[in-house]
C-alpha cells in the first residue's frame, strides 16, 4: 500500500482478489498460456500488453544526468525553470529541482526529446518539493512536440471484406511500398451507412439533429509494420476495432506510411507535488490544469501528486506509448457543477495508467475521448467517487484491469461502457471492444454496441442492466489471471517485463 497526501492506492489491487470463477473469453489452457474465444467473425479480446512506455514492459528511466539543478527563489519561478528546460533541450538531460516550494505563475513547456523535469518526490513529508501554482488559471506543464502525421507514398486499399477486432494482419491491394519498421496509419472512413448501422443518425435534442461522428471524417489507427509477406502486412499491435467493408464507400479502409518529424520522444516528468488554488468553478471557465502530453512518443510521468487541479491530465490524440505511473489527484474540496471535470482525459494510443488514482468528489476520474483507438490500459486504478467512463464518440480498445472504484452509484457507475445518446452534443456510443477485468465497484454499466462487444469479466458489483446489455462473464467471481494486462505482458516479453514495471 502507498499513501500520497491522503490518496491511498492499493498495489497490486488485482492480486488481492481470490480467483473463484473462470472466464469464457480468456482463460488458461493446459499449457498455462492464455486461450482466447473468438466470435463467428473472428473478433476477440485484444492483446493489450503493448500499452505503455516503449511498448510496455520497460522500466521507466531514472533521472537522466542532471544537466541543470536549480533551487527555489521568492516569487514566480516560471522563467527560471523554463530557461533551464530550454538549455537542456540542446543536449538532453534532466532539470532537477532542489527541495523547496516553487511558485509558478505560467505554463512550463518541454518541447524537445530526452528532456525530463524532476523534483525529489511528490510527498512533502518525505521529499520536500512543491510546485505552488499562482497567478491566473493555467496549466502547470505541457510535454508536446509540433506538427502532425505527414503521409508518405500512396495508400494501399485493405482488401479484407472484414477485419476483426484483435487482428494483427491485414491484406492490401499493393504491398510494394511497405517494409518492416514503417510507421503507418490505418484509415477507416466514417460513412453515412455505418453511422446509420450504429443507430447514431437519430440523435435529436430539443428538436435539433445532433452529429455523432461526421460522415467523411476518418478514424485513424497508428501502428508500425512488423513484417510483409505477399499481400499480408503484419502489425506490431493488434487492431482495437473491427472494419466491415459492407459499410464503407470505395476505396474503403486503407494503409498509408507516415512521417511525424515534429513528434518528440523520451521526455518526462517525475517526483513532484503540484498544488493549485481550490476553485469550484464551472468547467467552461479557465481552470488550473496539471499536465498535457501530445505529439510525443515514449513519454512518462512518475510519482506525481496534483492537488485541487481540474481537468487535470490530458493525453492528446497524437500521443503514443505513454506511461503514467503513480500519478495521484487529490481534490480537497468537492466540485459542485452540473458538468464534472475529467481528471484523466485519454486519447492517443498505447497508453498505460499504472497505479494511479483520484481522491475527492464531483469529478470523472478517467474518460476517453472521440475516435480513440487503443490499446488504452487503466491498471490497478483507485477512486472514491465514480470511476472509468468513456466520454464520447466511439473509442475502442480500453482495458480497465483490477482496481477499486468506490462510491459509484447506479446513475454514475464505476464502469460505464454505454450509449450516451444525446448527452453533451450527441456523444452517442462512447466505446466498443472494451474490457473491465476483475474490477470492484458498487455498480457496473456495460452495454453492447451494434456489431461490437463490451465485456465485464470477473467484476464484483451490481450490474446496471440497461439494454442492450453487454457481456457479464463470471459476475461477482474474480477470474484468473488476476491481471489480464500483466499476464499478456508476461507471455509476450517474459517475467522480466512484469518486474520492470513494478510487479512480481
Amino acid at each position: 500500500m502507498k499513501s500520497v497526501r491522503g490518496l491511498v492506492l492499493l498495489v497490486p489491487a488485482a492480486a488481492l482478489l481470490l480467483a473463484q470463477g473462470k472466464s469464457e473469453w480468456v482463460y488458461f489452457g493446459a499449457d498455462h498460456r492464455l486461450q482466447y474465444r473468438a466470435d463467428a467473425r473472428g473478433n476477440r479480446i485484444m492483446d493489450f500488453s503493448s500499452a505503455g512506455y516503449q511498448g510496455g514492459g520497460v522500466k521507466l528511466p531514472d533521472v537522466l544526468h542532471a544537466a541543470r539543478t536549480i533551487g527555489p527563489v521568492e516569487g514566480d519561478n516560471t522563467t527560471r525553470i523554463q530557461a533551464a528546460l530550454d538549455a537542456v533541450a540542446k543536449t538532453g538531460g534532466a532539470v532537477v529541482l532542489r527541495p523547496g516550494t516553487y511558485e509558478v505563475a505560467g505554463t512550463l513547456k518541454i518541447q524537445a526529446s530526452k528532456v525530463v523535469l524532476s523534483g525529489s518526490g511528490s510527498d512533502s513529508d518525505e521529499y520536500g518539493v512543491t510546485i505552488e501554482m499562482t497567478g491566473p488559471p493555467h496549466r502547470f506543464l505541457e510535454i508536446q512536440g509540433t506538427g502532425t502525421w505527414l503521409k508518405a507514398g500512396e495508400p494501399a486499399a485493405i482488401t479484407d471484406p472484414y477485419v476483426p477486432s484483435g487482428a494483427v494482419s491485414l491484406h492490401v491491394s499493393d504491398p510494394a511500398g511497405f517494409q518492416a519498421g514503417d510507421s503507418v496509419l490505418i484509415e477507416r472512413p466514417v460513412t453515412e451507412a455505418w453511422v446509420h448501422f450504429m443507430g447514431m443518425d437519430t440523435l435529436v435534442r430539443a428538436g435539433k439533429q445532433q452529429t455523432w461522428i461526421k460522415a467523411g471524417s476518418m478514424i485513424r489507427t497508428d501502428r508500425v509494420v512488423k513484417s510483409v509477406a505477399g499481400n499480408t502486412i503484419m502489425l506490431d499491435v493488434p487492431m482495437s476495432d473491427s472494419i466491415d467493408g459492407k459499410y464503407l464507400n470505395q476505396p474503403g479502409a486503407t494503409v498509408v506510411k507516415y512521417a511525424f518529424p515534429g513528434r518528440i520522444s523520451e521526455a518526462g516528468v517525475a517526483d513532484l507535488k503540484v498544488e493549485a488554488p481550490a476553485r469550484d468553478a464551472p468547467i467552461s471557465e479557465p481552470q488550473y490544469n496539471a499536465l498535457l502530453i501530445d505529439r510525443a512518443v515514449d513519454v512518462f510521468a512518475h510519482g506525481l501528486m496534483f492537488i485541487d487541479t481540474q481537468n487535470s491530465v490530458t493525453i492528446g490524440p497524437a500521443a503514443k506509448r505513454v506511461t503514467l505511473d503513480w500519478v495521484g489527484i487529490n481534490h480537497q474540496s468537492a466540485h459542485s457543477g452540473a458538468a464534472a471535470p475529467a481528471d484523466f482525459s485519454v486519447s492517443g494510443t498505447q497508453i498505460l495508467l499504472n497505479k494511479c488514482g483520484v481522491a475527492g468528489e464531483g469529478v470523472w476520474p478517467v474518460v476517453t475521448q472521440s475516435t480513440v483507438t487503443g490499446p488504452i490500459v487503466v491498471l490497478n486504478f483507485n477512486s472514491d467517487h465514480r470511476g472509468v467512463a468513456p466520454h464520447q464518440r466511439w473509442a475502442t480498445g480500453l482495458l480497465v484491469d483490477g482496481g477499486h472504484l468506490r462510491g459509484s452509484t447506479e446513475r454514475t457507475p464505476g464502469i460505464a461502457f454505454s450509449n450516451r445518446k444525446t448527452a453533451g452534443s450527441g456523444h452517442g456510443w462512447d466505446i466498443g471492444w472494451a474490457v473491465a477485468w476483475n474490477v470492484t465497484s458498487p455498480f457496473l454499466l456495460v452495454q453492447a454496441p451494434p456489431g461490437a462487444m463490451n465485456w465485464c469479466i470477473g467484476c464484483v458489483g451490481d450490474p446496471v442492466k440497461t439494454e442492450p446489455v453487454g457481456i457479464f462473464d463470471s459476475p461477482g467471481k474474480p477470474v484468473e489471471p488476476a491481471s489480464l494486462y500483466l499476464e499478456q505482458l508476461r507471455e509476450r516479453l517474459g517475467e522480466a517485463a512484469v518486474k520492470a514495471i513494478g510487479y512480481w
